[in-house]
């Protein structure tokens, strides 16, 4: 029987980018776009929240399978993938596995830094109780490690824990 290390350290599953999107400036509605660049040091060409400075948020991500439940918590029909304000939405990989560890969409390298708690726009953007109904389902945020372009169909593939999260399963 493997270990809960063991376990935590590897990750079969392969997901797919179900969608990408940018918000140009401060505010904006995000576009839908069929591929962004990454850049080290900045995120996604294109999205406001790309500047130099080290960010640990220079790409954002949600599962798409969590849209179907924030929609469910919500008694609504459907949850754009725009309204959640995430750069990538990800499916058939549990992103919680990838929040401290390093993964692959395409060729491009990120690293997951932790979780991407919802902000007050969610209560804006999918009315009353949006907030609360996004915690645990906010996806995660990430930092470029190896530049390249990421694009709608790219799988997701997990690297290797990072030195964080190795530091964690060893408790």
């Amino acid at each position: 029987m493997k270990t809960i290390a063991e376990l935590r350290s590897t990750l079969p599953q392969i997901g797919r980018v179900a969608w990408i999107g940018l918000s140009p400036r401060p505010r904006a509605e995000l576009v839908a776009v069929a591929e962004a660049v990454a850049r080290v040091g900045t995120g996604l060409d294109g999205d406001h929240h790309a500047r130099s400075g080290k960010s640990k948020r220079e790409v954002t991500l949600i599962q798409e399978e969590h849209l179907a439940v924030v929609a469910a918590l919500l008694g609504m029909n459907r949850v754009a993938p725009e309204w959640v304000r995430r750069n990538v939405v990800v499916a058939g990989i549990n992103l919680a596995a990838l929040a401290k560890a390093r993964f692959l969409i395409g060729d491009v390298l990120l690293e997951g830094t932790g979780p991407c708690a919802p902000c007050s726009r969610m209560e804006e953007n999918l009315g009353a109780g949006g907030y609360n109904a996004m915690r645990g389902h906010g996806g995660i945020s990430a930092c470029v490690l190896r530049e390249g372009t990421i694009r709608v169909g790219d799988a997701v593939r997990f690297v290797e824990l990072t030195e964080v999260g190795r530091r964690e399963e060893e408790g």
